[in-house]
């Protein structure tokens, strides 16, 4: 029985040989979770999620995914992999001219070639009413909906391979207050419905952090400065960590 889902080991980055972006970065994400990864711009945390994703390969170190060590695969391998993920970007990051459908059709179409075209749409139906979006809007474009629909969209299409992991990067960067709250609790909901799936979202908004998250891991400097649940980061007396926790809990 694998404990973790995710395993950073000792990674390191960097892409000019000179300056590392990640810096001997050590993570356990626990399988079953829903873990925040926060910090400071710049510290690294999108470069992590590429780490995990396999997007980008490590200078040194490993990253084990489900068990696997994914420093090894080859792209083939890779890919096959990656049907094991799901991805919630921070622009929903829909295909303008697919309509709401057609955009959750899309990764069962090339991941699950041995499946009906009725089964396809029966599956992305499905996942369209999981997070809450009527039919009435399943053949309209994305431009034609609102913002808090491509998200629930966005949303539908992560979840239409049944991931055993959940990304979301940055879900909330430059919504409202209210569409904010709907999308932490969308997050939250899914996360309880999918039993067993790990969640890990990178995040700049430490109430929705703090509020939904089971572990929080704070990113500074490349490393991992502080991991633990919100309680932990209440408690801390890392000089740091109170410093950015009271300034973003203050300017939320």
């Amino acid at each position: 029985m694998i404990e973790n889902a995710i395993s950073l080991k000792d990674v390191w980055k960097t892409f000019d040989g000179k300056e590392y972006i990640l810096k001997g970065m050590n993570l356990d994400i626990k399988k079953g979770s829903l873990t925040a990864i926060i910090g400071f711009s710049g510290t690294g945390k999108s470069v992590m999620l590429k780490h995990i994703l396999g997007l980008f390969p490590p200078s040194r170190g490993s990253i084990e995914v489900l068990g696997h060590n994914i420093t090894q695969f080859d792209k083939n391998q890779l890919t096959a992999f990656r049907r094991n993920f799901g991805v919630l970007f921070q622009g929903a990051a829909l295909f303008d001219d697919m309509t709401v459908l057609e955009n959750v059709c899309f990764p069962l179409f090339e991941h699950r070639r041995d499946l009906k075209k009725e089964t396809v749409f029966e599956i992305a139906t499905r996942k369209l009413k999981q997070v809450g979006l009527e039919e009435k809007h399943f053949q309209k474009l994305p431009s034609q909906i609102s913002g808090g629909m491509q998200k629930r969209t966005g949303l539908a299409r992560a979840l239409a391979l049944d991931p055993e992991i959940l990304f979301y990067d940055e879900p909330t960067t430059g919504l409202d207050p209210i569409l904010t709250e709907m999308v932490d609790n969308l997050i939250l909901e899914t996360h309880k419905a999918g039993q067993g799936t790990t969640s890990v979202m990178v995040s700049h908004d430490l109430h929705a952090a703090f509020r939904i998250a089971d572990y929080v891991a704070m990113l500074n400097a490349g490393q991992v400065l502080l991991y633990g649940t919100p309680e932990d980061f209440f408690k801390t007396d890392i000089e740091l960590v109170k410093k950015f926790v009271d300034k973003g809990m203050r300017h939320q």
